[in-house]
């Protein structure tokens, strides 16, 4: 059982985060916010997938009036990426988006700051200052080097300028793309604060590199009970991410949804698992949002003992499988009827 850190809540849009409330999934589009038309259906996209809030480059004025159009055809929360330009933060603010990433130390004067926290205060909206490892100052990297205390006072600097302004409804995130540097910049952080802490793996490549990375830092953190809401980066197609932090959570126990489990396969697979897994995966997709564990087993030896705990599950045999449910064996089929079976008496199982 994982005791999760009691962090303070804020709202984006309509999802909390921090608090009691569930570690909530975010991503970003990698389409131009001036293509409206891309983004608004890779948002949709996103929303389909599981997607909780998302995030888009904000780089320019045209990017600002862009949000006028985005917004009202999307259905979760969107957070403006903003980038030293504090008139930038204030046109997304006067647009409708539902929070900002910006970080206050590097949009100019104080009278600057407080003209953005006067307008995030007005709209209720909350501020992510996000500090990453290959960010950092001159002055802060040559008094410690590219280090987590480093990483960690850069952003409480941040903190205390919106502090000193009375404004508190922040989250606040440590990236960097080496896990064991994140982990312990977290770590540091989430000691220091009872901010919302916002995890995340930056630069973390390509899918299946990013997924190594992001399993084991934010897995890790999660797993400590550290992290409020979390952003798996993917450099490819950003619905991906999605898929990869939801497993990351029901591995861990912190959401629900299907799990589906299967054999590395060996010496004893007499049936093409390899297919038939993916099969299962395939079909089972309308079935995501299940909270059930359904089992794809390569051999009787293992298949009905190893997998008890699955709710269902199919082992293969020669030509013919076993079909079971909670470990007890409720049928043998023929080889090519193995999913057919499967889906079918999952279908009966859940409500319709």
């Amino acid at each position: 059982m994982i005791t999760r850190k009691k962090t303070s809540q804020i709202f984006v849009g309509k999802v909390a985060v921090g608090g009691n409330s569930p570690v909530s999934i975010q991503s970003m589009t990698n389409t131009p916010t001036t293509d409206i038309v891309a983004t608004i259906k890779q948002i949709q996209e996103l929303e389909s997938a599981g997607c909780e809030i998302v995030r888009c480059a904000i780089p320019d004025t045209e990017s600002v009036l862009a949000l006028y159009k985005i917004l009202p055809e999307i259905h979760i929360p969107l957070i403006a990426d903003i980038h030293f330009d504090y008139k930038l933060a204030l046109g997304a603010i006067k647009a409708g988006v539902d929070g900002l990433r910006i970080n206050p130390g590097n949009i100019g004067s104080k009278d600057k700051v407080q003209e953005v926290v006067a307008a995030a205060r007005d709209k209720k909206i909350p501020i992510r200052i996000g500090v990453n490892a290959g960010s950092l100052s001159k002055k802060t990297i040559m008094k410690y080097g590219v280090t987590p205390q480093a990483i960690v006072e850069s952003a409480l600097v941040h903190v205390s300028i919106l502090e000193n302004l009375g404004y508190y409804e922040m989250k606040i995130s440590v990236k960097s793309s080496d896990v064991v540097t994140m982990l312990e910049s977290y770590r540091m952080l989430s000691k220091k604060v009872v901010y919302p802490l916002h995890l995340g793996i930056t630069e973390a490549g390509t899918r299946f590199s990013s997924t190594v990375k992001s399993s084991l830092g934010i897995g890790a953190l999660l797993a400590e009970g550290i992290g409020d809401t979390i952003r798996v980066s993917v450099t490819g197609n950003p619905i991906d991410e999605i898929s990869i932090a939801k497993e990351i959570q029901k591995s861990l126990g912190l959401r629900k949804g299907l799990q589906i489990i299967s054999c590395p396969t060996c010496g004893r697979t007499s049936i093409d698992l390899i297919t038939l897994t993916e099969q299962v995966e395939k079909a089972l997709l309308p079935y995501s949002d299940y909270d059930i564990k359904v089992a794809v087993m390569g051999c009787v030896v293992n298949g009905p003992g190893e997998a008890r705990e699955a709710d269902f599950g199919i082992a293969g045999g020669n030509g013919e499988g076993l079909i079971f449910k909670k470990g007890e064996i409720i049928g043998k089929v023929p080889e090519k009827m193995l999913l057919t079976e499967l889906i079918k008496l999952i279908e009966n199982y859940l409500p319709q």
